[in-house]
């Protein structure tokens, strides 16, 4: 593929990964994502629209400071994912529960703002979406082929049930982010490694 050398990694460890290997449902919004349907019925996501949206929302984030992006993931394929994000960069996470009302409700003691939401699967992580809208921040979330897009900013369409599909995007993103917002000068200074972001 001509592209290749576009691509935020090689196509090859996207494809080890699974990023593009999408549900046996998929809904309308969806479909604009998706390249075909195997013969087993899982759809499968178009890779060159992945990395496009990941490149994207990597843009987007790098103008807030880490301080004002929240990260929240419910499925806990997501968790080592998003602590390894904080470790590197500050941002800050929610992995597991989202304590509910932390955007809104300025009465809790953990009441916090932020100016973007990260969300690894609009389903699970729907109560701080719907807190984000009422506060009028957007929203970005990680998108298999069943999920439903309303309300989001940004969708960016990856299998985001899949450890190493959900580790690789959040090492992509500290690594961009982190590039973006010069706190390491090129690739050769990101010395994470993709294992500390994915579930064993």
């Amino acid at each position: 593929m001509a592209n290749e050398e576009q691509f935020l990694v090689p196509q090859d460890t996207y494809l080890k990964t699974g990023i593009h290997i999408g549900t046996k449902f998929k809904t309308k919004y969806m479909s604009q994502f998706i390249y075909k349907t195997r013969s087993d019925g899982l759809s499968v996501l178009n890779l060159q629209k992945i990395d496009e949206r990941l490149k994207q929302a990597f843009r987007f984030l790098s103008r807030y400071t880490p301080e004002e992006i929240m990260i929240v993931s419910r499925r806990e394929n997501g968790w080592k994912a998003l602590k390894a994000v904080n470790k590197y960069t500050g941002i800050r996470v929610f992995p597991g529960r989202y304590p509910p009302g932390i955007l809104t409700n300025p009465a809790l003691e953990n009441f916090t703002e932020a100016k973007v939401l990260v969300a690894t699967d609009a389903w699970p992580d729907r109560n701080p979406i719907t807190d984000s809208i009422k506060v009028g921040i957007p929203v970005l979330a990680l998108c298999d082929t069943n999920n439903q897009c309303n309300n989001l900013d940004l969708v960016i369409p990856a299998n985001n049930k899949g450890k190493k599909s959900l580790g690789l995007i959040f090492w992509l993103f500290t690594r961009e982010y982190m590039k973006a917002r010069a706190m390491i000068k090129d690739d050769s200074e990101f010395t994470a490694k993709i294992e500390e972001f994915t579930e064993e």
